[in-house]
């Protein structure tokens, strides 16, 4: 069983990272359940326990405005992301899913091919486990520096 929930988060992880770095961003709320968190912070907020983020969403609705504005309303300068994600870690699991830790490294591509390091951290997921299906209850992605570029504007 372990190994089964395992490769399901695995898969979901890589499919859903594939999918922003593909960008094919209307896809990526998919891979969240209803109702759902995503929220974006840096280590230190996160160890002081400070609520407010860098980007917050909770509901699968405000994930689909964010890729809308995106392409429609926001300007930035053209750039694609690589994703490279460590293995997670598989935690318990209770009521609100099972939880896992997963180490990330985002390289970011500008448009003349420019490419550095954007984000590195850990995701903190909570995952409602349903069938074959996984998805995201809960992503906290904790960005090891404060150092964030003005421009977050793709998913982490």
């Amino acid at each position: 069983m372990a190994d089964d929930v395992f490769h399901r988060i695995l898969h979901a992880q890589a499919a859903q990272a594939r999918a922003i770095d593909d960008d094919r961003l209307e896809d990526w709320p998919a891979f969240f359940a209803d109702p759902c968190l995503y929220k974006i912070t840096t280590a230190a907020d996160f160890r002081d326990g400070l609520e407010a983020g860098l980007l917050f969403a909770n509901s699968p609705g405000m994930l689909r405005d964010r890729v809308s504005a995106l392409r429609e309303a926001n300007i930035y300068e053209r750039q694609s992301y690589r994703h490279i994600l460590g293995a997670p870690l598989i935690g318990q699991a209770g009521e609100g899913g099972t939880a896992s830790e997963t180490a990330f490294l985002v390289l970011r591509i500008m448009r003349d091919g420019t490419t550095d390091i954007f984000a590195s951290g850990k995701y903190l997921d909570r995952w409602r486990l349903d069938g074959s299906d996984a998805r995201l209850a809960e992503r906290i992605v904790v960005c090891d520096s404060a150092r964030i570029d003005t421009l977050l504007a793709l998913p982490l």
